[in-house]
């Protein structure tokens, strides 16, 4: 997204579990949301902000109990530092200063994007690699 000229990313997300997951699933299912969350912050370096929903929405199918949305929103930093973490259970309204500057210093010191081998790509187009 940076290459497109990108100076933000933001993830609007509507993630949870179902209640009677077990709580280490659950621990794993928001580690990995974080963790990928971050990952695009420090691919991209430049800032993410990832919100995500909370409360409990019941299906009205009954066939499920519904999902518990964990909230958990975030904003991190070029280097995938954490800025602000919300609460997983209230609605809230976070004020977070983001130093958009802040990426381009981030770039010079880890040159991700400068140091691509672009001409390794042409096989991410295919399906399978002969």
């Amino acid at each position: 997204m940076a290459l497109k000229g990108a100076d933000i990313l933001i993830y609007p997300t509507a993630i949870g579990w179902f209640e009677d997951d077990p709580k280490d699933e659950k621990a794993r299912q928001q580690d990995a949301w974080v963790t990928i969350q971050r990952g695009h912050a420090i691919a991209n370096s430049l800032p993410v902000v990832a919100v995500n929903r909370v409360g409990k929405e019941i299906d009205p199918t009954k066939a499920l109990d519904g999902i518990l949305f964990w909230g958990h929103s975030f904003a991190a930093g070029p280097q995938g530092e954490l800025l602000h973490v919300s609460s997983d259970t209230d609605e809230e309204v976070a004020v977070v200063e983001i130093d958009l500057k802040r990426s381009e210093e981030v770039r010079r010191m880890w040159p991700f994007l400068r140091d691509r081998r672009i001409e390794t790509y042409s096989n991410l187009t295919k399906r399978f690699l002969d």
